[in-house]
């Protein structure tokens, strides 16, 4: 497995691995991403068997230009007041952290849409990535770098410590920028629904094109297909177990030597501290995702600060959710999400 910081030499190697059928792990602005040439099925299959994802979670589709859009999607199938809406989200949002289910192409394989008619596609606003998917076939299916289910990877070296060797390469762009996955917005049918919350706010969105339905991810289903990454109900699980708490709800909690303390900001955790009724040791793992509560930090920083606590010396994480708007909706998500995993779930708090 070859490791190299991203460069013009590195990228043109990158390239060829994805034209030749292997996989390269690259940075966006959102989390790492494994990468896959999108019309290749036998390079695709790879990236379900490396990270042991199930057949039924669609890879999101990368691309480099949104003059590249038809040959992935299948536009024609859209209305025209769709395709409107469509065009207002690319000019305002591409590059940047929001993915369109559309009706895909046929030159996508079937295996990377997990048998679906529709494709979500997205275009990085990171220049290393947009340049290696320009230089390699012009569409990179890649979901996080990660093995299924675990925690993002934003920063080359949760790559290689996750996956290791499984891989052929892994450019290293540093420290993601956003930290949290994209927004996933489906413009498929006859109205337009959100399935994922992410880097882009629903508000911003509907700020844009007008009301989202928005009840895939306030009642989302449990079994059967899904339309897009992200909607499982056990996800982004860290290692150790994670249980979440509204501001109220945390700062009544007692502390345990055997756990960690992740608040939202420095003001709960203040508030937190004065309710101890002993004092706390200088070994007490207390992290903070924002001290201002900035939504933009703390979800920056998320994925960064669980990875660090999966090495701790602890059972469990008790976690503070952020205000449930704009970014925090996403910050939440993911936090809930990870509290549901069988493997990271405490038996009692």
């Amino acid at each position: 497995m070859k490791f190299l910081p991203v460069s013009a030499e590195s990228l043109e190697m990158a390239a060829q691995i994805l034209i030749q059928g292997g996989l390269v792990a690259f940075p966006t602005e959102t989390v790492y991403g494994l990468g896959a040439d999108a019309f290749n099925p036998q390079a695709l299959a790879k990236v379900f068997e490396v990270k042991e994802r199930p057949a039924f979670d669609p890879l999101i589709i990368h691309i480099a230009s949104a003059e590249t859009l038809d040959k992935v999607a299948d536009l024609s199938l859209l209305s025209g007041k769709m395709r409107e809406k469509l065009f207002l989200l690319i000019k305002n949002f591409w590059a940047g952290p929001l993915s369109i289910v559309l009706p895909k192409n046929k030159n996508i394989p079937d295996i990377a849409t997990a048998g679906l008619s529709t494709a979500a596609i997205r275009m990085p606003d990171n220049e290393a990535a947009l340049k290696l998917i320009s230089i390699s076939g012009g569409a990179v299916a890649a979901p996080s770098a990660n093995p299924f289910g675990s925690l993002s990877p934003t920063k080359a070296e949760h790559v290689r410590v996750k996956l290791g060797n499984k891989i052929d390469m892994i450019l290293n762009g540093g420290q993601t920028k956003i930290g949290l996955e994209s927004t996933v917005l489906d413009l498929s049918g006859d109205k337009i629904k959100l399935l994922r919350p992410g880097g882009v706010p629903k508000e911003a969105i509907e700020k844009l094109i007008g009301p989202i339905d928005d009840t895939s991810v306030t009642e989302p289903k449990h079994s059967g297909g899904k339309t897009s990454p992200g909607q499982l109900e056990s996800h982004y699980a860290p290692k150790k177990a994670l249980s979440v708490f509204e501001r109220e709800e945390i700062i009544r909690q007692p502390f345990q030597t055997d756990g960690a303390f992740l608040f939202y900001d420095n003001s709960a955790k203040n508030e937190w501290l004065e309710t101890q009724s002993q004092r706390l040791p200088k070994t007490a793992i207390i992290k903070v995702l924002s001290e201002t509560g900035s939504a933009q930090e703390a979800a920056s920083r998320l994925f960064e600060t669980l990875h660090k606590l999966e090495y701790f010396n602890i059972t469990h994480i008790s976690a503070q959710l952020a205000p449930n708007e704009g970014l925090g909706i996403a910050i939440n998500d993911r936090l809930k999400r990870g509290s549901l995993s069988p493997a990271a779930r405490p038996a009692a708090l």
